[in-house]
């Protein structure tokens, strides 16, 4: 279930700010049609630190029923309050979600053993598969791999997203890890090397603009076809460099909106890219035959 690319979807807005209710149905066909292994709603693409938790809850939903069972739906309900994290995941589970991505709580800077019993406890408490996500960058603390191996032997905690950019501590979490526990990149220009090394794929934000190249480049690799897995990301490289010229998810947006499949709208404090970001990410959306 946890193999194969996972698009961390963004949240589409109307001009006036809100969810734009039809986009977000249009994209989510748009990666259905195009082989996407699985969907992971209002995660940090998906803009939630600025979607209210009804709104969030309500994008799940909105994901669930489009999806209609096709592909696991992995939803966004992390939170840097145990409490609330319980009570999102909770309402996930009712929606119909087939897992949590729960991001390591942020600003608050727990210790070690602050974040084991922070997964531990959502885990006891919702009897929903957890995909532990590590983004030192964002939250301000790694997640040591002592303390995600203490929390693989729990039957809830299923797979991490590592997107702590160290390839030598994502080498150790695949050496140690249970056999049935997944290893999810969290950088699309590290999804090859990790699935390499025996990772399972990628939570993936260039898989909303090309869904089906990352799920080539993530088929390839399993397999053990080298040389096309190889051909694949060097090929999509600049759009990989491209995606992250600013603060994600202000790139791909943006290059969606280019695409016609959302509108250029953010919540502050994100906004649209730069002019001369927008030069690069539309020569690199022009390489690729997508404009």
């Amino acid at each position: 279930m946890y193999t194969g690319v996972f698009t961390a979807l963004v949240t589409p807005f109307t001009e006036k700010q809100d969810v734009d209710w039809d986009s977000l149905k249009k994209i989510v066909q748009f990666q259905l049609n195009k082989g996407i292994s699985g969907l992971v709603p209002v995660g940090t693409t998906g803009e939630s630190p600025t979607v209210s938790h009804d709104e969030n809850m309500d994008v799940i939903e909105a994901v669930v029923k489009e999806v209609n069972g096709k592909v696991p739906v992995i939803a966004g309900t992390g939170s840097n309050s145990t409490d609330e994290a319980v009570r999102m995941t909770k309402r996930a589970k009712a929606i119909g979600a087939d897992a949590s991505l729960q991001v390591s709580p942020y600003y608050n800077k727990p210790t070690q053993e602050g974040l084991y019993r922070h997964f531990m406890t959502i885990a006891d408490t919702v009897d929903l598969p957890v995909v532990v996500y590590n983004i030192k960058g964002r939250t301000g603390v790694n997640i040591e791999t002592d303390t995600l191996m203490r929390l693989a032997k729990h039957d809830n905690i299923v797979a991490v997203k590592e997107a702590s950019g160290d390839l030598g501590q994502m080498m150790e979490v695949i050496r140690r890890k249970p056999a049935d526990f997944a290893v999810l990149s969290g950088d699309d220009n590290l999804a090859l090397p990790l699935t390499l090394m025996g990772g399972n794929g990628v939570i993936s934000v260039a898989s909303n603009i090309i869904p089906q190249w990352m799920e080539e480049l993530v088929k390839a690799a399993r397999r053990g076809d080298i040389e096309k897995a190889k051909t694949i990301h060097y090929e999509l490289m600049p759009l990989f460099q491209a995606m992250f010229l600013e603060t994600n998810p202000i790139p791909v947006k943006w290059a969606m909106s280019e695409m016609g499949l959302v509108q250029d709208v953010f919540r502050l404090p994100l906004c649209s890219p730069a002019e001369e970001t927008k030069v690069k990410i539309r020569e690199a959306l022009k390489n690729q035959g997508l404009i």
